[in-house]
């Protein structure tokens, strides 16, 4: 359930980042620190792109929540090597 998406490709984490619920997305990081591995939680959550191409670090960029983005900005730093926040998550190709 939490690497579901709906029908613009967003999981529910990626859906709190949109709409500014830093509650709703802390929840489902821990959800999905205690049920996934480092490789979905990276690959999905982190890297994983909707419909329009956009992961979840375009997503708090276009949306100006200052919080929300300095946590997915923690996130990434804890979980990805340096070469998939420069290359995948900053350029958007996660699912290449």
């Amino acid at each position: 359930m939490l690497l579901a998406t709906d029908n613009a490709g967003k999981s529910a984490l990626h859906q709190a980042i949109c709409e500014g619920k830093l509650d709703m997305m802390l929840q489902a990081w821990e959800w999905a620190e205690k049920k996934l591995t480092t490789e979905e939680i990276n690959n999905k959550l982190l890297l994983g792109t909707d419909s329009e191409g956009k992961n979840a670090w375009h997503l708090a960029t276009r949306w100006g929540n200052l919080e929300i983005l300095q946590k997915v900005w923690e996130w990434a730093k804890w979980k990805l090597r340096t070469e998939e926040i420069n290359n995948k998550l900053f350029l958007g190709t996660g699912n290449e």
